[in-house]
């Protein structure tokens, strides 16, 4: 599975971890901001809106709403667990703080125009293997859909996919995990541009 993975590159991690704010903003558990049936940890952490737009055979896609994240500096080319060592991660910025986050030593902030994501969900603890694996499967899923082509279209100017790992659950936890893995991609008037 070693060369599979060669053919995905992290783009980043995602952490929507309840105590994820590293003391800068208050603590949110307000719930649930998704339109639709969110990842279960969602109702225990406040997450980014989205909406459903289609639920295929292992797959979803969803509209993500603009939003704002607090991140560390980016690093590529190196495995999951090296850049969850290295702190590589965007956080989500609760909603309250959303328009003016505040400032944070190491973190900027991002600001992401509204965007669709394909996603998968998986469980357990995210290995380097389960990553290239999943990512594999997201894409054989969406093969042959409108959805894998406008993906294609989005990304045709990359060697590589990219694609993102989001991740709902403290590392103190061990049961329920959920974990999901995002290609994101453009749509313009729901139709792939």
């Amino acid at each position: 599975m070693a060369a599979s993975l060669n053919l995905f590159k992290l783009s980043c991690l995602l952490s929507l971890l309840p105590n994820s704010n590293l003391g800068i903003w208050p603590e949110s558990r307000s719930g649930n901001n998704a339109a639709v049936s969110p990842p279960p940890s969602c109702s225990r952490i406040e997450c980014p809106s989205y909406d459903v737009v289609h639920v295929g055979n292992g797959y979803e896609i969803r509209r993500y709403n603009s939003t704002a994240w607090a991140s560390t500096s980016p690093i590529e080319d190196i495995s999951l667990v090296e850049a969850t060592r290295t702190g590589f991660l965007h956080f989500f910025v609760p909603k309250e703080n959303q328009a003016d986050p505040p400032p944070a030593k190491g973190l900027h902030v991002q600001r992401w125009e509204s965007t669709y994501a394909a996603v998968r969900q998986f469980s357990g603890f995210v290995e380097d293997s389960d990553v290239g694996e999943e990512a594999a499967a997201l894409t054989s899923s969406l093969s042959g859909t409108i959805w894998s082509a406008a993906i294609d279209k989005s990304h045709k100017s990359e060697t590589v996919t990219e694609y993102i790992v989001a991740q709902y659950n403290s590392p103190f936890e061990f049961k329920n995990r959920v974990n999901e893995i995002w290609f994101l991609f453009d749509m313009e008037d729901g139709n792939a541009m």
